[in-house]
């Protein structure tokens, strides 16, 4: 069937995103500006809350992304490269929604990401994905055996106020679009060994970030 042939339904996700990667703390790359050193890779974590694509429940489902780049991801770049990681629980009429959204031919943001960030796909498989997210934004993780492990904390030091997180409104490179709440982290764990990506590092700057997308305009 071809493209212009599929009828895309309603469809309404909204959850939390995080990543951890290369870059020192803050993530450049949110704020529009190239990576810290011209070039960046990390984990990209999407856990949906709650979501519908038409009839098909999404709730609780998630999605790992891995992937690097050479440039501003926002402007001129190259070598953009990613490998996709859906949850095994999902079955043929979520995985089929999932990749329908986040692959970016159900509109909204997720088109305008895809379409702007131009990556080669490496390749695509569904495993066992764990992700917590502290409500109170305190630290966040998710764990794919064997391929991926990215854990994070959020930020604080000696003026830190009790439970305050470090947040950002308004951000002009803001991974999942216009209106995303971010708070700011440090990686405690960010190792990949995964379609040809592989590091293992700590240390290096995170951020979860809200998102909340409704299709297919």
């Amino acid at each position: 069937m071809s493209q212009a042939a599929v009828t895309i339904p309603a469809w309404h996700v909204a959850g939390d995103w995080f990543d951890v990667c290369k870059c020192d703390i803050p993530c450049p790359c949110s704020f529009a500006q190239p990576p810290t050193t011209g070039e960046c890779e990390g984990i990209l974590v999407w856990h949906i809350r709650e979501g519908n694509y038409g009839d098909v429940r999404l709730d609780g489902l998630n999605l790992v992304m891995v992937a690097s780049f050479v440039g501003n991801i926002w402007a001129e770049h190259s070598d953009a490269y990613a490998a996709l990681i859906l949850d095994e629980r999902a079955d043929d009429r979520q995985r089929e929604a999932i990749q329908m959204i986040f692959g970016g031919q159900a509109g909204s943001w997720p088109a305008e990401m895809m379409s702007m960030a131009a990556m080669e796909v490496r390749g695509m498989e569904f495993a066992p994905i764990e992700v917590e997210i502290d409500e109170d934004r305190a630290a966040w993780r998710a764990t794919v055996p064997g391929l991926v492990e990215a854990r994070a904390e959020a930020l604080s030091g000696p003026t830190s106020p009790e439970g305050v997180r470090v947040q950002s409104t308004g951000l002009p490179g803001c991974e999942t679009g216009p209106g995303g709440l971010a708070t700011w982290g440090r990686a405690t764990t960010d190792r990949a060994d995964a379609f040809g990506f592989s590091w293992n590092r700590s240390g290096q700057s995170s951020k979860t970030i809200t998102f909340d997308w409704s299709g297919p305009d």
